[in-house]
């Protein structure tokens, strides 16, 4: 018998899952497969080898654990799911859904647990192959083939063949990336578990090393063993939410895994592209262009876990961080900077420099002296390294005053070699410590703001007269010190901190006023205010549409005046997807987003400010998600101009940086595409489509928010939602500090976030927040012509339909059906499937694709394989549902209810409801 879940989703019927495993009985033949089939046969060998080896380990480590049937229950189950998906018309599905059932509680566990860890091992494998690939291509395609909206020399090429080499380069000089991290709760994973994934990832890497014998191999199969042994032991489950400062710790880690060398890393990429043989002899280039942000202890918007303590804790966590990994590269300079002042003159500046510091330090200063004789460099760096601890340790004698003047060192230092004729040595890794000091200065990451208007207006209301507010949302103190906290973090690492003050539902100028008055009355005068940029969050359909007016009347007041004249008329403004989403549904949503986009740049233009607009980005399609670059080729003319600032939130930011190599190419397709995006010809292109199809996104717009209106308005949908979907157990998850609604019961969908939202209809296959409305608005317009000349010249519509169709392909129809037969409405379920018929035909017809992902090789063949193992999952976890949602009494009574013994009592149900809802969003690498 084969070790279930152990063949590699694309293993070919009749292959041993691992050396010396005999080929499973019943195993379906390749004639009897369809689109899966069709997939499999894409799969890399070396993919198909890493997913074989980890899952024939995690098959010995099943059969180790010792629970008699264990192995050959999640064989069969693996067996029928697979034969489900090869044989649709088959009883394949309703004989695994009679398994399932059969399923002690225990025994429901493992099998979830054993599926869980199966995608654990397999996302391993084909992140392994994504980095294979970014590494047996790097440097192998010619420049003249490369797309210029997938690398940053392309775009640059491309870019001064339009603008000319001087604009060009000024353009260049002004790019910005600012990627945000939130703590949203999207993150599924134990970081327990992510831990155990983080060391299995370096040894699997380092199987790629030729330089292995065999006796290294064995010795690395035998600690991959061991590995996953403690992953299939450690616990799914969090015994408790995460705390805020957990989460802080959580990005802090990926900071020191990935993010703390990977932008130094693209600047060097750009810039050996820039200069060719030059560089690093020459001044670099390519700018320091990204700047880090984060919510993530400062994003206090429904999280009564985030208080001002939290705040300041965040910030000097953060700032610990950053200064501990400037300090650690400074010494590395140093340690390697053994040039020899006879061959390497210190200029007089360098020499200024080298006798302050002994001035300022005498002893450091004689120690390094002693360390590198002759060698004033090296010393001059390795005084300065002592005094990043310094500042570190708060040692206000040697600490530097901010990163300005640590910036103005360097420089010397730089400038010293350089004239001196060490180029390399002036623009090898003393240049990379430049570029991450002046990425994370000394604060790592800006970190944001965020509260809701309502809480501010209720406190002024209360400072005026405690008795008038009777229940304040948030304690008035509370809010009052959120200010004195950001002064607090601006008077202790710098105003570039913590500057950014986010208020969530603006509807009005009055709401920016309110935290500008907040601020005057925590500190007491205007004087002692905290420097505040407050930027206004535009979330609703109605507010995307009102939001030039608010902006408008914004200018009228006095601090936001102020501010402007200090910052050269420069401001922000957030862009909201979830709720807009949630609001009116996707395309809808989609399309007042883009309007609201153009009439903000159109806004700005009128006013002379220059506005950058912050993207409230999730994962899930439904918020947002999909491929960042193509997102930002479809913006509207002039609205990126350069600048390109987004949230990442959960899952996306282990997705995205979690891997340097994967990090690497992230962020150089983003800067690639903010480049192009200002580009005349892309510019035109955009504008050009956007008149010419006008019309068609007007009727798609009233038609698909119609069609949505229908379902979410209809009576007692939000109960209706509750029960055919785990939206109310996901609050039992544990995956973050802020609770996932605002305080209001099921029977409003307002209060409900977009997490929850999103997560709940893609634990249910369903993924209706990705699709919905498209279908009926494309089936109104009915002229497929129009409708596929669209999809060629208008990339707004480009980029819905590919974020639609990879919505489909992971949505399940036969699944789905269950789900939503848990429900008593089946007008509410008919509605919901034939809007998913209706969509999947039109999307196929504009694509002129024969099945969903057709043109998506890489995506394609991910989803196919993966979900019929999520279907195993699924099953369990209806099981689960049903159990919980049936009768009191009435559990357990029947195999469509929960199964005889295997029903279990409520606790034994929510338990394995909640390693389902873990397993399902490791499966399809998706939560919110």
């Amino acid at each position: 018998m084969s070790q279930a879940p152990t063949r590699s989703a694309g293993q070919p019927a009749g292959e041993p899952t691992s050396p010396g495993q005999p080929t499973p009985a019943g195993q379906p033949t390749p004639a009897g497969q369809h689109t899966r089939g069709a997939a499999r046969h894409e799969i890399p060998e070396a993919m198909r080898r890493d997913v074989r080896l980890l899952g024939g380990l995690l098959g010995r480590v099943l059969t180790e654990y010792g629970h008699d049937g264990l192995f050959e229950d999640v064989e069969e189950l693996r067996e029928l799911v697979i034969a489900a998906v090869d044989d649709p018309a088959g009883d394949h599905l309703a004989r695994a859904e009679e398994l399932v059932a059969r399923f002690t509680p225990a025994r429901a566990e493992e099998v979830a647990r054993a599926f869980t860890c199966y995608f654990h091992l397999s996302n391993l494998a084909e992140e392994q192959h994504r980095v294979r690939t970014l590494r047996g291509r790097d440097g192998s395609v010619p420049l003249a083939e490369q797309r210029p909206a997938d690398s940053v020399a392309a775009a640059y090429a491309h870019l001064a063949a339009e603008v000319g080499e001087e604009e060009a380069a000024r353009r260049l000089g002004e790019l910005r990336f600012h990627p945000v991290l939130t703590a949203h709760p999207t993150e599924a994973r134990r970081n327990a578990v992510a831990g155990s994934l983080r060391r299995l990832a370096t040894l699997l890497d380092d199987r790629d090393d030729p330089r292995l014998g065999a006796g290294a191999l064995a010795a690395n199969e035998r600690e991959l063993l061991a590995e996953i042994d403690v992953l299939w032991r450690t616990a799914q489950l969090r015994p408790a939410n995460p705390s805020p400062l957990d989460e802080v710790r959580t990005s802090l880690a990926v900071f020191d895994a990935s993010l703390s060398e990977v932008f130094a890393e693209v600047y060097r990429r750009m810039d050996d592209w820039l200069q060719g043989p030059e560089a690093g002899h020459t001044p670099p280039r390519a700018p320091a262009f990204v700047r880090l942000g984060t919510w993530i202890g400062g994003d206090r918007d429904g999280n009564p876990n985030v208080t001002a303590a939290i705040t300041r804790q965040a910030a000097g966590q953060a700032a610990e961080r950053v200064l501990l990994a400037l300090e650690r590269t400074a010494r590395a300079v140093a340690v390697g900077l053994t040039v020899e002042d006879r061959f390497a003159p210190p200029s007089e500046a360098l020499a200024g420099l080298w006798a302050r510091q002994r001035q300022l330090a005498p002893e450091l200063a004689a120690q390094a002296a002693a360390a590198s004789p002759g060698e004033t460099h090296r010393s001059v760096l390795l005084v300065l390294a002592e005094r990043i601890g310094a500042t570190r340790r708060r040692d206000a004698d040697l600490a530097y005053a901010g990163p300005t003047e640590l910036r103005a060192e360097l420089g010397t230092v730089q400038d010293s070699l350089a004239a001196a004729g060490a180029a390399r040595a002036a623009f090898g890794e003393l240049q990379r410590l430049i570029w991450q000091l002046d990425t994370f200065g000394f604060h790592l990451a800006e970190l944001e703001v965020r509260q809701h208007a309502k809480v501010h207006s209720q406190t002024l209301a209360w400072a005026a007269d405690p008795a008038a507010v009777e229940k304040p949302a948030v304690p008035p103190e509370e809010v009052l010190d959120t200010f004195r906290a950001v002064a607090a973090v601006q008077q202790r690492h710098g105003v570039e901190a913590c500057r950014r003050y986010i208020v969530s539902f603006t509807q009005s100028a009055q709401n920016i006023a309110d935290v500008y008055a907040l601020a005057e009355l925590a500190a007491g005068s205007p004087e002692a205010a905290p420097v505040l940029d407050v930027i206004p969050l535009f979330e609703t359909f109605d507010d995307l549409r009102a939001a030039p007016q608010v902006l408008t009347e914004m200018l009228q007041l006095p601090a936001v005046q102020r501010r402007l004249d200090q910052t050269g008329r420069r401001m922000e403004v957030m862009l909201g997807y979830s709720d807009s989403a949630k609001d009116v549904g996707p395309v809808a949503a989609t399309l007042a987003l883009y309007e609201a986009q153009e009439r903000i740049t159109a806004w700005a233009a009128a006013n002379d400010v220059v506005v950058t607009q912050f993207h409230g980005r999730g994962g899930a399609l439904g918020r947002g998600g999909g491929p960042a670059n193509r997102a930002i080729l479809a913006q509207p003319p002039g609205s990126v101009d350069l600048r390109f600032k987004v949230t990442e939130q959960g899952e996306v930011i282990t997705a995205r940086y979690g891997n340097p190599a994967i990090a690497v190419r992230h962020v150089e397709q983003v800067a690639a595409a903010t480049l192009m995006a200002s580009a005349p010809s892309t510019e035109q292109r955009n504008a050009d489509a956007a008149r010419r199809y006008a019309d068609l996104a007007g009727r798609l717009d009233e038609v698909s928010r119609a069609r949505f209106y229908q379902l979410v308005r209809a009576e007692g949908f939000p109960a209706w939602f509750a029960q055919v979907t785990p939206q109310e157990e996901i609050g039992d998850l544990a995956i973050g500090s802020r609770p996932a609604r605002r305080g209001l019961s099921v029977e409003s969908l307002e209060d409900l976030r977009a997490i929850p939202w999103n997560f709940a209809w893609t634990q249910a296959r369903i993924n209706l927040t990705g699709w919905f409305g498209l279908g009926t608005a494309l089936d109104r317009v009915g002229d497929l012509a129009l409708l596929r000349r669209a999809y060629a010249e208008w990339p707004l519509l480009t980029t819905m339909i590919d974020n639609v169709e990879m919505s489909l392909a992971k949505t399940d129809r036969r699944i789905a059906e269950r789900y939503l037969a848990l429900g008593d409405r089946p007008d509410l379920a008919d509605l919901v499937l034939a809007e998913l018929d209706l969509t999947t035909h039109w999307v196929l017809a504009i694509t002129g694709h024969a099945r969903l992902l057709e043109g998506h090789r890489v995506l394609g063949r991910a989803v196919q394989m993966r979900n019929p193992y999520v279907d195993a999952l699924s099953l369990l976890q209806l099981r689960a549902l049903r159990a919980l949602r049936a009768p009191a009494g009435a559990a357990g009574t029947t195999a469509a209810g929960g199964g005889g013994e295997a029903g279990g009592d409520g606790a034994d149900a929510r338990t394995l409801l909640l390693l389902t809802l873990k397993g399902v969003a490791a499966g399809l690498q998706n939560t919110g």
